[in-house]
């Protein structure tokens, strides 16, 4: 009979004729089918053709066979045509004209061994099919993974020589013919190549040689997923992403430190920055907009790490926010009213909490009329607006000289004519420039700060003047931010991964040295549900704005059924 051996991927890796009516699979040294891997028992099926058909049985109760995906009990037969037989991490087909097309009464049920099955083997002449431990999916053998990345260093080598020797100039090739040139040099390369392991993908070997050649190697995969939120490589063979807020080790790696650095210089280059050892740390972006930041060694003692938060295609709103339960209506209406009627307010939050996303949707409430200028270290707001001017800050050049900080940025800003001022995110001594355009007539200003509570927000803003160099009392510096800060928005990120709007507060002014808050929304937690999300309802706290009620005052209809006391949803 004929016996063909395949990975779960439909990898062939092994094929022979058996002469002999009996025959082992296993990896040991009596086995016809020699398999590797630690699913695999030394001895672990048994194949007899018999009178009645094929069978296949059980030669160590501790390692499973499964056919057609069943696991088996004991023997199972005859077998038919197309019947695949399971083996760790490989199927294997048997041909024979004793195995029918058609199942026979037999066929599904588990029938008594007989003693005569139970001696071992017939032993052949014919060569052993004799698999190699790399022949294993990725995610179970480290020398697949050894294989591969040989591979592709070996075929990037013969691309860059390829190129050598044509005398090619890639600086006169745009993106597209590039790319077109290194696929056909590629496929030529392993075309050529004799020794090309079997177990490997010619085709999928060249796309992951081509991305490392002319793009992001393969992150090229992970960002193509609209489901990952965030890539994570912290060396050459360690890349983690993110996928509904939980953090997954992926399969895929680098071929080398050369590649990966090869990946952060493509980002970094086109935007006028640069990364080596004596400038180790660069934020950048892609093309789409999804922030990066880059750390190399002598810094990062494992290697060249990456840090990728992708850009989403589909620019979030209100409205999908709150089908991801970040916020309810009454909270987005609330919101919808500070917007308009000018309000400064500062979204509160942690990293990765999803401060950004909630000032992108926030600004779909201003109005089409509206200057805005944004101001951030690295571009990643996307404001759905008409009437937008972007600015962004520039690190030092070689010499140490040319920077242009975010505080320049904002100090410049204020001659631009802005209607609204947009700071990506307070950080440093912008955080007084930004306190004192919200306090000379730029009202409706926007920022983020990294803070953990809207009474956290507070101090943290006064430590961010503080670092402004200006030697101001600290009771100076708490009536500067009561003036001009109206609204803050807590936004936290919980371990689940889900991102919820925990409380919305309202700065009241200063009394007794102290800057005065009063809690208008808050998202009480209850507990978890089966998944292990947090569940809970967010709440109004019963106080009515003091800027709602001036609306109420001037006749401008407002809703303050949204401020009583109950649970909002």
């Amino acid at each position: 009979m004929k016996v063909l051996v395949q990975t779960k991927k439909g990898t062939m890796v092994g094929k022979l004729f058996c002469e002999a009516d009996s025959f082992l699979i296993g990896k040991g040294s009596a086995c016809l089918v020699d398999l590797s891997g630690w699913k695999v028992s030394k001895c672990h099926a048994e194949v007899n053709k018999l009178s009645g058909g094929v069978f296949v049985r059980e030669a160590d109760q501790k390692y499973p066979i499964y056919v057609n995906a069943t696991r088996i009990m004991g023997e199972y037969g005859p077998l038919r045509q197309g019947d695949k037989i399971g083996i760790g991490d490989y199927i294997i087909m048997l041909e024979d004209f004793a195995i029918k097309a058609e199942p026979e009464k037999l066929l599904g049920g588990v029938v008594p061994v007989e003693p005569a099955l139970a001696t071992s083997a017939v032993p052949i002449e014919k060569e052993k099919i004799n698999i190699e431990a790399s022949s294993l999916m990725p995610n179970d053998d480290a020398e697949r993974r050894e294989l591969i990345r040989a591979w592709k260093l070996k075929i990037h080598a013969s691309l860059l020589k390829t190129m050598d020797l044509r005398r090619t100039n890639i600086s006169t090739l745009n993106d597209v013919e590039l790319r077109a040139l290194s696929a056909e040099i590629i496929s030529e390369a392993i075309a050529k190549s004799a020794d090309f392991p079997r177990v490997l993908s010619k085709s999928d070997l060249a796309r992951q040689v081509l991305d490392e050649a002319v793009g992001l190697g393969p992150l090229e995969e992970l960002l193509a997923r609209n489901d990952i939120s965030e890539v994570m490589v912290n060396s050459c063979d360690e890349v983690y992403y993110e996928e509904g807020g939980r953090l997954i080790k992926s399969d895929i790696c680098f071929s080398d430190d050369k590649a990966v650095l090869s990946a952060i210089e493509r980002i970094v280059t086109p935007l006028g920055r640069r990364i080596d050892e004596s400038s180790p740390m660069v934020d950048a972006r892609l093309k789409d907009g999804s922030r990066v930041n880059a750390i190399i060694p002598p810094l990062a003692l494992k290697g060249p790490t990456i840090t990728i938060r992708k850009f989403m295609q589909e620019k979030l709103t209100i409205g999908h926010l709150i089908g991801f339960s970040s916020l309810n209506k009454e909270m987005a209406d609330f919101l919808d009213i500070a917007v308009n009627q000018r309000l400064n307010i500062i979204i509160s939050g942690g990293t990765g909490s999803g401060k950004t996303t909630l000032l992108n949707a926030l600004s779909n409430f201003i109005p089409d009329s509206e200057r805005i200028v944004t101001v951030e270290d690295a571009a990643e707001l996307k404001l759905n607006k008409p009437h937008v001017v972007s600015l962004e800050a520039r690190p030092p050049n070689q010499e140490g000289s040319g920077a242009v900080t975010i505080r320049d940025l904002v100090k410049n800003c204020l001659r631009m004519r802005p209607d609204r001022i947009v700071v990506g995110e307070c950080r440093s001594g912008e955080a007084l420039d930004m306190l004192q355009a919200m306090n000379t007539g730029h009202d409706g200003s926007l920022t983020t700060v990294h803070s953990n509570s809207p009474r956290d927000c507070i101090s943290r803003l006064e430590v961010l003047v503080l670092m402004s160099g200006m030697d101001l009392p600290v009771a100076a510096i708490r009536e500067q931010i009561a003036s001009a800060v109206d609204i803050i928005v807590q936004q936290t990120r919980f371990a689940c991964g889900s991102r919820k709007i925990t409380s919305i507060s309202e700065v009241t002014g200063v009394e007794g040295n102290i800057v005065q808050l009063s809690e208008i929304f808050r998202f009480t937690q209850s507990g978890y549900n089966e998944d292990g999300r947090v569940i809970g309802q967010f709440e109004a706290m019963g106080q009515v704005p003091e800027f709602y009620e001036q609306l109420a005052a001037r006749g401008i209809a407002v809703d303050l059924d949204i401020f009583s006391r109950r649970q909002a949803g």
